[in-house]
C-alpha cells in the first residue's frame, strides 16, 4: 500500500462513524431480506428448530421489537455520551493529542456498531409484522424476531464489556502503553530492522530550485515511489527538507531540487512539473498521524509528562512512567540508524533524499521539557539520568556519545540549581558521575569487548 492509501486508511481508522454506518446499512438489508426468508419457510421448519424461535403473535412481536429498538437507541446515546466524556477527560487532563488514540479504538467502534445495527434491524423487521385485518392473513417473522432478540442480548453483554473497557482505557498507564505500541509500529515501518547506514549527503552540482508547497497543513507522509519517478523523469535530484509532522504553509518552500547533470538548469516547464509532482507525492492534513511521523508518539508522551508536572496536577509518578516509555523508544531507535533516507536509481545514484527524524532530535524532545518542568523533583531527575544510562547501554557503536554527554551536562546544571536536600543532591550527582565515567571510558555494559 502506498503512502496515500495508508493515509486514507489511517483517516478511516481514527473516525467513529465508518464501522457503525456500515453496520446500520447491513442491518437494514438483513431486516428487509430475512422476513422474506421467514415467509418462504413459514410452516416448513422442523419442531426441533421452531422450539427455539419466537412463538408469539403479531402484537407480541411488535411489543418485543418496539422494546428492543427503543431501549437500544437509549443505550447508544449513553454509550456515545460516555465516549465523549472520556475524550474530554483525556484532552483536559493528559493531552489533546491523545484523542486520536481513543477515536481509533476498535472496541468502541464495534460496540457502537452492534447497538446501532440491532436498533436498525429491529426497526426494519417491525415493518413486516402484520395483524389479521381486511382479509389479510397475519404474519410474524419468527426467525427475524428471534435474531433481533439475540442482538438485544448481545448488546446488553456488549454494554457491560464496554463499561469495563472504558474504565481500563481512561487509565494513564493504558494510554501510555497504547502510544508506546503505536510508536514502535511507526519506528518499524519507517526505520525497519537492518536498515543500512546512509551514505554522504548529495551535494548540488547545478543551480538549486526551491519547490514551494501548494497546500497548508501537517506533512503526514511521503509517496517515495512517486518522488523517485518524478526525479528520474525530470533528470533531477529531489530533497524533501521537511520531516513528517512538520507544518507546511502554502507558498513556502518545503523541498529543493537540482539537475543531476553538472551545470544544467531546469526549464520553466520542468520546474512546474517538479512542483506539481512533488506536491502530489506528499500528503498533508490538519493533524499529525502515526503513518510515517515517528516524532508524533514522542510528542504525545512528552505532553503527558509536561501536563503531569504542571502545578495544577502535580503528578511526578506519571512523569516517571512516561520517561520509562520514552527510554524504550529511544533504545529501539538506537539500533535502527535513524535519519534521512536516500533513494537511489538503477545505477546507484541518489535521486531522492527524504528527511526523517534523527535520534538526536528525538532525544532533545524526550529530555528538554521533562527536565525543565520536573528537575525540581528528585524522582524525575533520577529517572532522566536513568534514561541516559539506558540509552548508553543500547548505543553500542558510540554514535550518540556527544549528545548523551551534552544532556548529562544539562542535568548537572539542573541538579545544581534545584532545591534538594544534601543527600538527594549527592545521590543524583553520584549517578551522573558514574554515567559520565562510563561514557568517557567507552565502557559498554554487556559488550564482550569491554572488561
Amino acid at each position: 500500500m502506498n503512502s496515500r492509501g495508508a493515509h486514507w486508511m489511517d483517516a478511516l481508522r481514527t473516525r467513529l462513524w465508518p464501522l457503525p454506518v456500515l453496520a446500520v446499512a447491513l442491518a437494514v438489508v438483513l431486516g428487509t431480506a430475512m422476513p422474506a426468508l421467514d415467509a418462504a419457510v413459514d410452516g416448513q421448519l422442523p419442531e426441533s428448530v421452531t422450539v427455539f424461535l419466537f412463538s408469539g403473535g403479531p402484537e407480541a412481536a411488535r411489543s418485543v421489537l418496539q422494546a428492543i429498538s427503543g431501549s437500544l437507541i437509549t443505550v447508544t446515546s449513553l454509550t456515545f455520551s460516555l465516549t465523549v466524556v472520556t475524550l474530554q477527560l483525556a484532552s483536559s487532563q493528559f493531552s489533546p493529542r491523545l484523542l486520536r488514540t481513543f477515536t481509533s479504538d476498535r472496541f468502541v467502534h464495534g460496540t457502537l456498531a452492534l447497538f446501532l445495527a440491532a436498533f436498525a434491524f429491529a426497526l426494519t423487521v417491525l415493518r413486516s409484522v402484520r395483524s389479521e385485518s381486511n382479509g389479510t392473513s397475519p404474519f410474524v417473522p419468527e426467525i427475524s424476531v428471534t435474531v433481533a432478540f439475540v442482538l438485544a442480548i448481545a448488546s446488553v453483554i456488549g454494554l457491560v464489556l464496554f463499561l469495563a473497557h472504558l474504565t481500563r482505557e481512561i487509565r494513564v498507564e493504558t494510554m501510555m502503553r497504547r502510544v508506546n505500541v503505536e510508536t514502535q509500529e511507526s519506528i518499524d515501518r519507517v526505520f525497519p530492522e537492518g536498515r543500512p547506514p546512509r551514505g554522504p549527503e548529495p551535494v548540488p552540482v547545478s543551480e538549486r530550485f526551491l519547490i514551494v508547497s501548494t497546500s497548508s497543513g501537517f506533512l503526514t507522509s511521503f509517496d517515495k515511489s512517486a518522488l523517485m519517478r518524478a526525479a528520474e523523469e525530470s533528470g533531477a535530484v529531489i530533497r524533501i527538507d521537511r520531516e513528517p509532522g512538520s507544518s507546511l504553509v502554502e507558498g513556502v518552500p518545503f523541498a529543493t531540487a537540482w539537475s543531476a547533470e553538472p551545470g544544467a538548469a531546469f526549464t520553466p516547464a520542468v520546474r512546474e512539473k517538479l512542483t506539481d509532482e512533488a506536491n502530489g507525492a506528499v500528503a498533508t492534513g490538519f493533524e499529525r498521524t502515526n503513518v510515517q511521523d515517528v516524532g508524533f508518539g514522542f510528542r504525545q508522551l512528552v505532553d503527558v509528562a509536561a501536563r503531569a508536572l504542571s502545578p495544577g496536577i502535580n503528578d511526578p509518578t506519571t512523569a516517571v512512567h512516561v520517561i520509562g516509555h520514552l527510554s524504550v523508544l529511544l533504545c529501539r531507535l538506537a539500533e535502527r540508524s535513524p535519519g534521512p533516507e536516500h533513494l537511489t536509481d538503477d545505477v546507484g545514484r541518489v535521486r531522492v533524499v527524504v528527511s526523517l527524524p534523527k535520534l538526536t532530535n528525538l532525544l532533545d524532545m524526550a529530555m528538554n521539557q521533562p527536565r525543565q518542568y520536573g528537575a525540581a523533583d528528585p524522582a524525575v531527575a533520577g529517572r532522566l539520568l536513568g534514561l541516559l544510562q539506558e540509552l548508553t547501554w543500547c548505543d553500542r557503536k558510540d554514535q550518540y556519545r556527544t549528545e548523551i554527554l551534552d544532556h548529562l551536562g544539562r542535568m548537572r546544571n539542573a541538579i545544581g540549581a534545584a532545591d534538594y536536600s544534601a543527600a538527594e543532591r549527592r545521590s543524583l550527582l553520584d549517578h551522573a558521575d558514574s554515567l559520565d565515567l562510563l561514557q568517557r571510558q567507552n565502557r559498554r555494559p554487556g559488550n564482550k569487548e569491554n572488561p
